[in-house]
């Protein structure tokens, strides 16, 4: 009797290892589909935010993200957008909206900067947010003379194609913002606020004035690298600015 109980005992303890090893299996794939999913999350999260703001939201709480910085700010406009939007179908508008985006988020991401906002056709972004950057405006300028040749690149592609050229206009303010995930309960991203933000607006809307599709303010050139070449431009009022504001146009 004793080979035939040891033989039960062993057949015992084979059907609870197997349980284990299946329970075990089961547990391993539930864990590669989480982590999977964790990292489904941090790309679609990365979408609002850098990954390195999402870890210190997660570690310190979303509003204890805002800080105050001092920031470059670059605004960027479609000209003639709104015209373009009552003569295309949606698909060839799409395209052309598209493309401009992917251009300018390509010129930004490129030169250490990170877009902030899409507003219609216009885009907010900014340098020296995330980490301190001493040569902020220098990359700033360096994006948008990036984007200036993306464009004319792109226009060539869209003639081809038997659609529109595009133009951009592009102002370039210095000061300081309030960075932070900025937003409701439901949604919030990664962005800059205030007065610097403001004022990269009216300067891009002065490009029309000037004539010149890349503009930037005095903050900006003083910390300039001095092999840009500038044009200045006359002070001009701006709404919601006390003084009229003095802008030089980037040749190069």
């Amino acid at each position: 009797m004793i080979p035939w109980l040891a033989i039960a005992v062993v057949a015992v303890l084979a059907a609870v290892a197997l349980r284990q090893y299946r329970r075990a299996g089961s547990l391993q794939a539930r864990l590669t589909a989480t982590t999977a999913e964790l990292e489904r999350v941090q790309q679609s999260c990365a979408l609002l935010a850098p990954a390195g703001v999402v870890q210190r939201a997660l570690s310190e709480g979303l509003d204890e993200m805002a800080e105050r910085k001092i920031v470059t700010v670059m605004f960027t406009d479609l000209v003639g957008y709104t015209a373009m939007s009552e003569q295309l179908d949606p698909h060839a508008l799409a395209r052309i909206l598209n493309g401009y985006f992917q251009r300018v988020s390509d010129a930004v991401m490129e030169h250490r900067g990170r877009i902030g906002t899409y507003l219609g056709d216009g885009i907010l972004s900014y340098f020296g947010a995330l980490e301190p950057n001493p040569w902020q405006c220098n990359d700033a300028v360096g994006a948008a003379l990036a984007l200036r040749a993306a464009i004319a690149a792109y226009d060539a592609d869209l003639q081809k194609e038997g659609l529109p050229a595009v133009a951009v206009g592009v102002g370039i303010h210095r000061g300081p913002g309030l960075a932070g995930l900025i937003g409701s309960r439901e949604r919030r991203e990664y962005t800059v606020i205030g007065r610097t933000v403001n004022l990269a607006a009216r300067v891009q809307a002065l490009t029309r004035t000037h004539s010149a599709d890349i503009l930037i303010t005095e903050a900006v050139r003083e910390q300039l690298d001095p092999r840009f070449r500038l044009e200045a431009k006359p002070a001009t009022p701006v709404k919601g600015i006390a003084e009229p504001v003095v802008t030089y146009a980037v040749n190069s």
